[in-house]
């Protein structure tokens, strides 16, 4: 049977239960310093001494029916009123969240490293999660009530629903049936016009009479498929940029196989980037084409843009990056289960050739966000027979790609582990010393939070070109929660070669936000268009079918975007 945790996981847990129980050896063997030894102990007291009082002030509250403890703010797992009816079962919450907590302040107090204790917290929390009374059949008052009102029917489907996703090897998050590729979703007119060994790229058709001189060329991560840029049609982005009349490319990366598996991190440029750049520009006959990279596209696009400014070839007029990283000082919480130890076994077995499959990546980015991503699915799925909502982006994020070995371990030292792509000349790649800071183009860099994708502080300081020339966007990528009330927007302009003055990107909540999000959107949207020059090209020229009969209606595709993106008022220094 397929195992889907990949090996840097295993390693890192490995790891943090070896420094935990060192911490406690170290603790009990060793003597030093009287005071130090007393205030570490006299601080492991008051933790314990603290359980202690909150475990009896539980039993107490339970006998007299209040509610001490409260779930953190967001975790719904104990929502339902059943859990409140019912004594028992908020006995089992209560006590769950209290303990929950009391491996939490042990943590703190322990006498470790920072990423150490990360480490523990994230190793943990997982373990807590897994522990959870709400993710078993005999402590889950939800599931209880659906199984006698099913007569056990649900627990019939959840078994059906199990062996199904053990036959896929992964959690289904979303139904599967809802969506296929081609019957709604990537629905946007275009065709293939070039291919190689490493990709397909896709022009759209245009939906206007006239069109920008300079190409828009799309570039998604590389561990998923095009159309997260082209979902549903109320919600393809790349419908809404050929609707401002952008002649619109997007790269297709290759799903790849063993046949593929030495293909290098610069085979992605030379065969990926650059080349897409190249046949678009010939193409359309433009100068310069305008580029926007998501995730990990937009860091392959940027070391791209810098090899292309070593070799003083300029081809881009402007850059866009979304939720991409260049930076990775602070690469959350995926970077505590990368060291040393696991990429060099990695690079061991699969640096010279062979490949990681994508649903090693799916399992990783998914742990880092278990009660929304796993746990969920678990209960639903498995353990109340249902099925789990139609959700396209869900079902986009489920639809991983392969990578090949040479080019994800050069990918995962360089970035993750070393840092290197942030410091002028460390890295070589396409044969040229690359220092991003050569880049001397308008970029426009928009983060998320709330997701694997959402970190901070993801463009280097030093890089002139790409740290001070952006438009930031700071947005709340609701996933699963597209209902509540938004977070924060914030977007500033910054000009070619000063920072201008901040503005308001979305002002306001109720009925106002709608028509706001959609006139903040067309502007991001618009961004690569103003700067598509003066001239047009007649739709003709670009080679694509004018059948306009054939061209589905428009659509305000940004207003789908809503439910990913919520927004509102706040200052960015």
């Amino acid at each position: 049977m397929y195992n889907p945790v990949p090996l840097e996981y295993a390693t890192s847990f490995s790891q943090t239960r070896q420094a935990m129980m060192q911490q406690f050896a170290t603790g009990l063997l060793t003597s030093g310093d009287n005071a130090t030894d007393f205030m570490r102990y006299s601080e492991l007291a008051s933790v314990q001494q603290n359980y202690l009082l909150e475990m009896g002030a539980l039993w107490m509250d339970s006998l007299m029916g209040s509610d001490p403890e409260q779930p953190a703010k967001g975790d719904r797992r104990f929502a339902g009123e059943e859990w409140k009816k019912s004594p028992y079962h908020e006995f089992l919450k209560q006590s769950y969240l209290v303990n929950a907590r009391y491996v939490g302040d042990l943590i703190e107090r322990a006498s470790l490293d920072d990423r150490t204790r990360a480490r523990m917290h994230f190793f943990a929390r997982q373990i807590l999660d897994v522990l959870s009374p709400s993710n078993h059949l005999t402590t889950n008052p939800q599931v209880i009530r659906r199984a006698m009102e099913t007569g056990g029917d649900s627990l019939a489907t959840g078994v059906k629903n199990l062996l199904e996703d053990l036959g896929k090897g992964r959690i289904s998050m979303t139904d599967e049936q809802a969506f296929e590729v081609g019957r709604n979703l990537a629905l946007t007119p275009g065709s293939v016009v070039f291919e190689n060994e490493l990709i397909q790229l896709i022009q759209y058709q245009p939906l206007t009479e006239a069109v920008g001189k300079r190409p828009l060329v799309l570039f998604p991560p590389s561990i998923n498929k095009f159309y997260v840029f082209d979902l549903q049609p109320a919600n393809s982005f790349i419908c809404y940029a050929v609707e401002q009349g952008n002649t619109v490319f997007v790269v297709s990366w290759r799903n790849v196989m063993a046949e593929q598996g030495h293909l290098t991190w610069d085979d992605y440029f030379n065969e990926g980037i650059m080349r897409a750049i190249d046949v678009a520009l010939e193409i359309t006959g433009a100068d310069k084409v305008n580029a926007l990279g998501f995730c990990v596209g937009g860091t392959m696009l940027g070391c791209a843009a810098a090899v292309m400014a070593a070799r003083r070839e300029d081809k881009i007029e402007s850059l866009t990056f979304l939720t991409t990283m260049l930076d990775f000082t602070q690469a959350g919480e995926i970077a505590l289960l990368i060291d040393e130890q696991s990429v060099a076994a990695r690079e061991q077995t699969i640096d010279g050739g062979g490949i990681l499959p994508g649903r090693e990546l799916a399992f990783v980015f998914s742990t880092l966000r278990g009660n929304d991503l796993i746990w969920p699915y678990v209960v639903g799925n498995y353990l109340e027979g249902r099925q789990p909502d139609a959700f396209d982006i869900l079902y986009w994020n489920a639809d991983s790609t392969n990578l090949p070995g040479p080019m994800y371990c050069w990918y995962v030292r360089n970035t993750y582990l070393e840092n290197n792509l942030r410091g002028p000349g460390q890295t070589t790649q396409c044969g040229v010393r690359v220092d991003l800071s050569a880049i001397d183009v308008p970029t426009c860099a928009g983060e998320s939070r709330g997701s694997h994708r959402a970190v901070e502080d993801r463009l280097p300081n030093h890089a002139t070109g790409v740290g001070r020339r952006a438009f930031r966007a700071r947005s709340e990528r609701s996933h699963r929660r597209r209902h509540q009330p938004g977070s924060a927007q914030q977007a500033q302009l910054l000009g070619r070669r000063r920072a201008g003055k901040t503005t308001r990107a979305l002002a306001g909540y109720g009925a106002r936000r709608a028509g706001k999000l959609v006139a903040g959107l067309e502007r991001l949207a618009s961004f690569s268009r103003r700067h598509a020059g003066a001239g047009t090209h007649a739709p003709g020229q670009h080679r694509v079918s004018r059948d306009r009969d054939a061209a589905r209606p428009l659509r305000h595709g940004a207003r789908r975007l809503n439910q990913i993106w919520r927004l509102e008022e706040e200052n960015h220094d």
